[in-house]
């Protein structure tokens, strides 16, 4: 075979395992919103039945869940498109390539659901806040945390600032679901 053949074998190659990787991304990516979509209309619709500790702890395990399909992701793009193995990069890319997916999903969820659905959430939220503070902290502490939350309420009112910071709660952990999946999925030939 020449150079010249080689080379061209290697790049088509090299090609299909992109577009392969591309389309791995894109349907667990997808996947992944759907799910997160899913599960927060569920949570919509049960809003009315749970408090904000519920509520909090149902987002991150909803969170968690929609990001299940990052194992699954690497894990089929491992099997059914690298022959079986993969490394850790590999995997990690393909992982945070999915995350980001769920990311801004997520984040966008946020925004439309404080502009759209429920314009009231960040003071209600405010509020509920402010008196589990002040049930559990001293007055000094109380009056140092209730000037943060202030701060913080009128940073969540930013659409962007909302969708930054909950887009980026959900790549931290879908980084790290990432890498744990990489470290258990990862096989070289």
């Amino acid at each position: 075979m020449s150079l010249q053949n080689y080379l061209i074998t290697t790049f088509d190659q090299l090609i299909k395992i992109e577009l392969e990787m591309k389309n791995t991304v894109i349907k667990f990516g997808m996947y992944s919103s759907i799910l997160l979509v899913i599960l927060f209309g569920i949570s919509f619709i049960f809003e009315d039945q749970m408090n904000f500790s519920v509520s909090e702890i149902f987002g991150y395990v909803t969170i968690v869940l929609s990001l299940s399909f990052v194992y699954f992701g690497i894990k089929n793009y491992r099997d059914a498109v690298n022959n079986g193995s993969i490394s850790l990069v590999k995997a990690l890319k393909l992982g945070v390539l999915i995350t980001l997916f769920t990311s801004i999903t997520f984040g966008l969820i946020n925004v439309f659901y404080i502009e759209i659905i429920n314009p009231e959430f960040t003071n209600e939220y405010y509020d509920y806040s402010i008196e589990k503070y002040r049930d559990s902290l001293p007055a000094k502490e109380f009056e140092t945390k209730l000037k943060e939350l202030k701060s913080q309420k009128d940073l969540f009112k930013n659409p962007l600032v909302n969708f930054s910071i909950m887009g980026l709660t959900v790549f931290v952990i879908g980084f790290i679901i990432s890498l744990i999946s990489g470290l258990i999925l990862q096989r070289k030939n």
